[in-house]
């Protein structure tokens, strides 16, 4: 693994190809990127940032270098000021609010810091809870992803305990799962081993690499961990809310 600036890309990134529809759907080109909080404060300047399709890269940084804003940005919870966010031949950095959505539901899997299951549910029907809005036909083709996800990961998905009785590095597992589940071409995630024990940790590092060698997924990565940042294919870390090529 090596660090990288945030323009330092691999030539797959830097697809010249002028149709957008044939760019692959997980590769990632933003130019002169631009956050302000509500207050007018810049939180995040990117002048460019290539990342090929079913590469892993890690955000790095010290806390409030602007990690998770950049994060964000890419997944369109967070709409940017200035600037362009193209994932494959889709520039979210203009769509409204309910557009972003739909690519979000579409496109891309999300795994937060802390989970954000529902306690009070297995692990297979949080897994498969994306289904609970498509038509019954989706609904059942994701279930069933959902069940083999949760079993390639090392769960059992007939479990029908609580996933509030569950271990950290399992509900983890579960959110992944849960994130996979529509078959996203991208996975972004924030801290994603922050909370759990080392071991857990290590689990979660081998399964993400799992992912891009098995699954040919795009993976993104806020993380401090130096295991996550050694298993990636590249490191771009952040300082004060801009990129450089400091090693971590």
């Amino acid at each position: 693994m090596r660090s990288s600036s945030a323009s330092d890309a691999p030539p797959a990134a830097r697809s010249t190809v002028s149709d957008p529809a044939l760019v692959p759907p997980g590769a990632l080109v933003v130019r002169d990127l631009c956050v302000r909080a509500t207050s007018g404060r810049v939180l995040l300047e990117v002048g460019a940032l290539d990342i090929a399709h079913g590469e892993f890269v890690v955000l790095a940084g010290p806390s409030g270098a602007g990690k998770s804003t950049l994060l964000f940005a890419l997944a369109g919870l967070q709409a940017p000021q200035a600037g362009s966010i193209r994932w494959g031949g889709t520039e979210i950095a203009t769509l409204g609010e309910a557009a972003r959505a739909r690519f979000r539901a579409e496109r891309v899997g999300l795994v937060f810091q802390d989970f954000l299951l529902f306690d009070e549910l297995p692990a297979l029907d949080n897994a498969a809870l994306t289904g609970s809005w498509r038509a019954h036909a989706a609904a059942a083709t994701l279930r069933r992803r959902a069940a083999e996800l949760l079993a390639w990961l090392g769960l059992d998905a007939h479990d029908t305990r609580p996933v509030s009785t569950l271990s950290g590095g399992e509900r983890q597992r579960v959110a992944v799962a849960r994130a996979l589940a529509m078959d996203p071409q991208i996975l972004l995630a924030d801290e994603p081993t922050a909370s759990l024990d080392r071991e857990a940790a290590d689990r979660l590092v081998l399964t993400l690499r799992r992912i891009i060698d098995e699954r040919r997924r795009t993976v993104v990565v806020v993380s401090h961990d130096p295991a996550l940042i050694e298993a990636a294919d590249r490191t771009v870390r952040l300082v004060d809310g801009r990129p450089c090529g400091v090693a971590p």
